[in-house]
């Protein structure tokens, strides 16, 4: 038996026992607004695919808010294109190339489609040998295949002030380990960005707000590729 006493209204008034007695017996009347039952949140949304962007402080977003760095503008546009797919900003700032290896399996065990893989560059202002480097990315590259993931390689580029010799090494690092392991290749991840006051902040180094835009409008074909290779589309 209900206590219809112990039951009140907004303001601490009693319900009349008719109103209470019509809405026990109306279905749905003792549910939340929307016709879920109460307590429960809306569910999770049913992606169709996932995509990890594994990298640096150029993919964490140093300096800028989370939803303003390039993995969250990718999510926006492809769901404005109709992709469906999870976007997982997984940068962590100063990462170099070996740090990213250590961790390639455990981002393997997230089961992700596709990996946009975004390392060396503080390798390469740490002047680290490109052979090294070269080492670290394919060794990457190649565990996240053996995974079946499919993955997408950021190329990228280094200052003039460590000389040619090591410039044109450092650079010639991306290509090989694309053409090597066969996986889709973005020439430039900062192109159009690098250099540019415009679209960097004050250290010169770390695109702002607007370069994150360009780098995500730059990485999108890209990714529209690695999403068609896995078979899956909107």
């Amino acid at each position: 038996m209900i206590d219809i006493s112990s039951i009140t209204g907004s303001r601490g008034r009693m319900l009349p026992a008719f109103v209470l007695l019509f809405c026990l017996l109306l279905p749905g009347c003792d549910r939340q607004e929307g016709g879920g039952p109460p307590g429960r949140s809306e569910p999770e949304p049913e992606y169709q695919g996932t995509i990890i962007a594994v990298g640096d402080s150029l993919t964490a977003g140093l300096g800028i808010a989370e939803e303003d760095a390039w993995p969250a503008l990718l999510a926006r546009k492809l769901e404005g294109e109709g992709y469906n797919w999870q976007v997982v900003n997984a940068g962590i700032s100063g990462e170099t190339s070996s740090g990213a290896l250590g961790r390639i399996k455990w981002i393997a065990a997230q089961q992700p489609d596709v990996v946009i893989l975004e390392t060396g560059a503080n390798d390469g202002l740490r002047g680290i040998p490109p052979s090294v480097i070269k080492e670290n990315i394919g060794r990457a590259v190649q565990q996240l295949k053996e995974a079946d993931i499919t993955v997408v390689l950021a190329g990228m580029q280094m200052v003039q002030n460590l000389g040619p010799d090591y410039t044109r090494e450092f650079a010639e690092i991306y290509p090989a380990v694309a053409g090597e392991q066969g996986v889709i290749f973005i020439p430039f991840l900062l192109q159009g960005v690098a250099g540019e006051p415009a679209l960097n902040q004050s250290d010169t180094i770390h695109p702002n707000e607007d370069g994150h835009k360009i780098i995500a409008e730059t990485i999108y074909p890209y990714v529209l590729q690695a999403i068609t290779a896995r078979g899956k589309s909107n």
